[in-house]
């Protein structure tokens, strides 16, 4: 299927994909934290994300995943990561993949052009269920946080 090849050029592609979002973390003034990490860390945060992209994508209901995710949420906590800019870091990441698919995918024919447009939506919805669960992985982090304060 041509969706497959799009995700094989995600996957083979991860460190230009990865390149772009520490571009856009770096130029955007409401994710000063994320902007201060180094660049090994954004990268690496992206290449855990790209290089699994469509095993995750496949499994995308299942637990493990939404465990990972909840897991980045809490760690973005301990982290003193302000949650707007760890669901902001998502979006950029989401933009910044159909950006690269619609610049270097296939060549447009009607077929590739529904293959781009069948995996945007996706990845859009993939990585809105990965916002639901970083931002419940932070809360859960935030409330046992202050149990233990109290």
């Amino acid at each position: 299927m041509i969706s497959t090849k799009l995700i094989q050029l995600i996957q083979d592609d991860w460190e230009e994909i990865a390149a772009r979002v520490i571009r856009a973390i770096r130029r955007h003034p409401d994710l000063e934290n994320l902007a201060k990490r180094s660049d090994l860390d954004l990268r690496e945060w992206c290449r855990e994300i790209l290089e699994q992209i469509g095993v995750l994508m496949s499994a995308r209901k299942s637990e493990d995943v939404q465990r990972r995710f909840e897991i980045l949420g809490r760690i973005r906590f301990e982290e003193q990561i302000p949650l707007h800019e760890a669901v902001l870091r998502l979006h950029i990441l989401k933009d910044e993949i159909v950006g690269f698919i619609h610049e270097r995918g296939l060549p447009m024919t009607a077929i590739q052009l529904y293959a781009e447009e069948e995996l945007e939506l996706r990845i859009g919805r993939f990585l809105d269920e990965g916002v639901y669960r970083v931002v419940r992985g932070y809360e859960k982090a935030l409330r046992l946080e202050q149990r233990v304060a109290s």
